[in-house]
């Protein structure tokens, strides 16, 4: 009850968020995320009373009659957007504005994942790790065609929430570590698109003429958020693919390294549009070499965190 209750908290929160402006689209995106939100909730719910009904236990944490286990690992599926249940997260986050759709990729994820830590022993292992490798790759699919930008975070969003529950049941230090690594790197990068205004990649083009330094920094951060081996990125996928080894899944973790590549490829074309490229205009309309909105004072502190973490790894592991 008390689950239930924090997530339904949790849901109300962002509703009036989401349908601040008023437009037509947020209004369906609230909807939609109210919806479904108040159905994960209540089969979460149901999960636990289902449990207590045939075994007399009331905690989720130690759940043991299987069906419980199902309903409870697809009620968080749904909260988290894992595949099959994606399908509101895109239309949510292209119907919000950047820093709301910025709350819903981070800080909305939070309870779900606590919840999904807490009870990982309890949940189906072969269903959990099926939906993670698919929402890997649907992650990468989906996202290759998009050209709207919160669309395509949210695309990456789904990838990485399947990076996170695919190694939850055994290591749940690793998934807290990439759930921390990713807020960081999309925070810096949701923030900076809301610096430039950048909604579609046409935008994303021309902000090379705005901010030269900004958009450099958002390419860096953009690898870094693919996992190229330099940057920050890459230190969760390294420790997991290394964890699903010692494990004897070396199957998963080629299948899970080779969906990866999938998007690797609209990363480097979001990075690409960024700094080298750009639009077809006259060069009279680009020299635009101010922005309408100041730069948020995060994105210095957050962007070096972003990129330049992987030294500081065996620190960050022994603590």
């Amino acid at each position: 009850m008390a689950a239930w209750i924090g997530l339904e908290i949790n849901t109300l929160s962002i509703i009036p968020l989401i349908s601040k402006s008023h437009h037509p689209r947020a209004i369906e995106a609230t909807t939609k995320y109210f919806l479904v939100q108040a159905a994960a909730s209540t089969l979460l719910l149901f999960s636990g009373m289902t449990n207590a009904w045939c075994t007399g236990q009331w905690d989720i944490t130690q759940l043991s009659y299987p069906p419980s286990c199902l309903l409870l690992t697809a009620a968080i599926a749904i909260k988290l957007g894992l595949t099959p249940f994606h399908f509101w997260f895109p239309e949510v986050l292209q119907g919000s504005s950047l820093i709301t759709a910025l709350l819903l990729s981070t800080v909305m994820k939070l309870p779900p994942t606590t919840i999904l830590l807490i009870t990982s022993h309890s949940l189906n292992p072969t269903l959990l790790a099926s939906m993670s490798i698919m929402s890997i790759a649907l992650g990468g699919w989906m996202g290759l065609n998009q050209t709207q930008t919160r669309k395509i975070m949210a695309f990456s969003s789904i990838s990485h929430i399947g990076w996170m529950t695919i190694i939850i049941i055994y290591n749940p230090k690793l998934t807290l570590l990439a759930f921390y690594i990713y807020t960081l790197m999309t925070v810096s990068i949701f923030l900076t698109m809301n610096t430039t205004n950048t909604l579609n990649l046409p935008t994303l083009m021309a902000s090379w003429t705005k901010t030269p330094m900004l958009s450099t920094t958002l390419m860096l951060t953009l690898l870094s958020l693919a996992g190229l081996p330099p940057l920050t990125g890459f230190l969760p996928k390294w420790l997991i693919i290394q964890e699903l080894i010692k494990q004897e899944l070396t199957t998963m973790a080629t299948t899970i390294s080779l969906l990866s590549l999938l998007s690797l490829f609209f990363y480097l074309r979001l990075a690409y549009c960024s700094t080298i490229t750009l639009p077809p205009n006259p060069s009279n309309k680009m020299k635009q070499w101010s922005t309408k909105n100041p730069t948020n004072s995060l994105i210095p502190m957050l962007t070096p965190l972003s990129t330049s973490l992987l030294p500081l790894a065996p620190m960050m592991l022994t603590i």
